[in-house]
């Protein structure tokens, strides 16, 4: 079984944080780009439970 987490992002800190989840065993499964309010990446994380 796999976990999910979601996570709102400012594209200067977006590598440091994937790279810190992927310290904890999480995988970027997928990255869009929002900007209805404010400018961030969305960035889906995935891992085994």
């Amino acid at each position: 079984m796999k976990e999910y987490k979601v996570l709102e992002v400012k594209k200067k800190k977006a590598e440091r944080v994937m790279n810190e989840m992927a310290t904890e065993g999480w995988e970027v499964v997928s990255v869009n780009y929002w900007y209805k309010w404010k400018i961030c990446l969305v960035v889906t994380f995935s891992r085994e439970k």
